[in-house]
């Protein structure tokens, strides 16, 4: 015991020791944190927790599940994920359904609370600085934070404007919503302020540029002026809207609404002003190839593609962000592949043929060969049977040599017998026929053609486009028909067509308006634009409210032909080509008006006795 003590006091005297020569020893701080008198009085730092406000992109919209299967876009195949209590409105404020954190309201105010924290410590930085550095910063924080908002504006509604960094000493956290139009003028100011700040900064790949907070401008005021959001109009459509009590946080309850669009058609030109897109200007359309080829170069960033990226989520293999994984999540299960968002019949019917008409199946031509002859975005976007893809794994090439996309049933000669032969990109096939496509379809865009990326196993560096130049287009566009500006209208729009070979439209009035909608879902297709235009332009009870749908493809031997190993051959095959309503189920889509807004959890409603409710909730 005593040799035990004698060691304890040389243990503490020791010790003493070193505190003395050291009077930090209890003070150190963990390696891999740093704190926050750090960080703002460092200019590095600094910089770094401005960037990692970016964070809350999550992977842009190349989740496995993506907002395109809430919508008339596609649908998912795989049960349990949520999807199917939003596509049949069974939402409440328990149990809200799928909802991707790039949009939950607890998620963006996490956010915006880093974006309040950066703005305040920034104003009066205690670090040495250019002011040019600093005001990048800034312009960054404020944009990022009219970013989140406008999330929480577009799923929710009017929500709580909070500018300041909370902290625990705060006399309340309980906080009312504040009008839809307060919201409104709330990120615009924060986005003419950050788009100031960026004037003349050399743009860095991911991060806010001028031209991409006068694009997010122009998206708000558009979506200002909409149906939705214009308060008399929302009541005469909707009503559980007209209705709800406090409108206010939905809707502008008054105010000038060709005003609202003036606003809008001026921030979209304050962006075509400053910025350009890939192959516009054209005077007339280019071939159909070529049509093909830049549609598919824009939505790769590539060959010039780069230009349409105001703000996008980059991606890079050595990170192996799932982000990368579009092939592997949406590819076809004959390529060991997911098929997770498949796109639906409702939206191939919309392509356009190529001189400009519509498709329909009432006509003979087109029902006997559905896939020739469409608009150059479909052949970009879409795998459909008979497509030519990318090599088969080296364990299924002796099944398909050629890589064509399979979806139907089709006869075989085998062994001198008729047998039928399943499609090896169905539900049937005998590849990971679980995860077959349940539409018959398969997504092509943002998928990579190269057969060095083989999609289970690799990953690709498509970006995400947050923003666009084409959707300040389409913005200048459709406040220009909404003004009664139909040539002008007109040339933007014929710019969008040309570059991918479809010819111009004539059009005017609604017609015109008709016209442009389809262009910008067939333009926008699976960029999460299509959620939000059917809801703001109050169509969604027509299109949402409709079932899911595919096609049934079937083959027949032509006369006196035989094949003993199938592939796509209309010289061999007769095909018959039905569309078919999904299985109620498997998904049985609904439309409620309550689903114009997501509900705000009830957990965040207890948290904030002064928050009132959506309605239908």
């Amino acid at each position: 015991m005593k040799r035990i003590n004698k060691y304890l006091t040389f243990l503490l005297a020791a010790c003493f020791t070193l505190t003395a020569c050291n009077d930090d020893f209890l003070n150190t701080k963990p390696l891999g944190e740093v704190d926050e008198t750090s960080v703002w009085t460092d200019l590095a730092l600094a910089e770094a927790f401005v960037v990692g406000i970016y964070q809350g992109l999550g992977n842009g919209g190349f989740d496995e599940q993506m907002l395109a299967s809430l919508t008339d876009e596609a649908m998912f195949t795989h049960p349990g994920r949520g999807i199917n209590t939003i596509t049949e409105a069974r939402s409440n404020s328990a149990d809200i359904g799928w909802v991707n954190g790039t949009l939950s309201w607890n998620n963006m105010y996490s956010r915006i609370r880093a974006a309040n924290l950066a703005i305040d410590k920034l104003t009066s930085p205690n670090f040495p600085h250019s002011g040019a550095t600093v005001d990048r910063l800034i312009a960054e924080a404020r944009f990022m934070r009219a970013y989140y908002y406008h999330q929480l504006m577009r799923y929710y509604g009017g929500f709580p404007i909070i500018d300041k960094p909370y902290t625990l000493d705060a006399p309340t956290f309980d906080i009312p919503r504040n009008t839809f139009e307060e919201c409104v003028n709330f990120i615009v100011a924060d986005l003419d302020a950050a788009a100031g700040l960026l004037v003349g900064k050399s743009a860095i790949r991911g991060r806010a540029t001028q031209a991409a907070a006068l694009t997010l401008k122009s998206r708000v005021l558009l979506y200002a002026a909409s149906d939705l959001h214009d308060g008399p109009t929302a009541k005469a459509k909707s009503p559980d809207l007209a209705a709800y009590g406090k409108l206010e946080y939905l809707a502008y309850a008054s105010g000038n609404r060709t005003e609202r669009w003036q606003k809008a058609q001026a921030a979209a030109k304050a962006v075509l002003d400053i910025a350009s897109g890939n192959q516009m200007g054209l005077s007339a359309p280019v071939d159909h190839a070529t049509g093909i080829q830049n549609y598919i170069n824009n939505s790769m960033a590539r060959n010039g593609g780069q230009n349409e990226i105001l703000l996008g989520r980059f991606f890079i293999n050595l990170k192996a962000e799932n982000g990368g994984r579009q092939g592997l999540f949406n590819g076809p299960n004959g390529y060991n592949n997911w098929a997770g968002n498949t796109p639906v019949q409702l939206l191939i019917d919309d392509y356009e043929m190529m001189d400009g008409t519509s498709f329909s199946w009432n006509n003979p031509a087109h029902a006997a060969a559905p896939y020739d002859k469409r608009d150059a975005r479909f052949y970009a976007s879409v795998l459909y049977d008979g497509a030519q893809w990318k090599p088969r794994s080296s364990a299924n090439q002796s099944r398909d040599p050629l890589g064509q996309i399979q979806t139907g049933t089709y006869p075989i000669n085998s062994g001198g017998q008729i047998v039928n032969h399943f499609g090896l990109d169905t539900r049937n096939s005998p590849i990971e026929d679980w995860n077959g496509t349940y539409t018959g379809y398969y997504f092509r865009k943002f998928i990579d053609a190269n057969p060095a990326i083989v999609d289970q196993n690799t990953w690709q560096e498509i970006p995400w486009p947050v923003l666009r130049y084409t959707e300040a287009v389409l913005n200048y566009v459709e406040a220009s028909i909404e003004l009664g500006q139909f040539d002008v209208a007109k040339a933007w729009l014929n710019q969008i067509r040309f570059r991918v070979g479809q010819p111009a439209v004539t059009e005017t009035g609604d017609a015109l308006r008709q016209r442009y909608r389809n262009e910008r879902r067939i333009e926008m297709a699976y960029e999460e634009q299509r959620y939000h235009d059917v809801r703001r332009w109050m169509i969604a009870p027509q299109t949402l409210g409709r079932q899911a749908n595919g096609i049934n493809i079937t083959a027949s031997f032509k006369p006196g032909q035989s094949l003993s190993r199938y592939k796509y051959d209309p010289t061999v095959y007769n095909y018959v080509y039905k569309v078919i309503d999904m299985d109620p189920g498997k998904e049985n889509r609904k439309w409620l008006d309550k689903m114009y807004y997501l509900p705000i959890h009830r957990d965040e409603m207890n948290r904030n006795e002064l928050l009132v409710q959506n309605p239908g909730y």
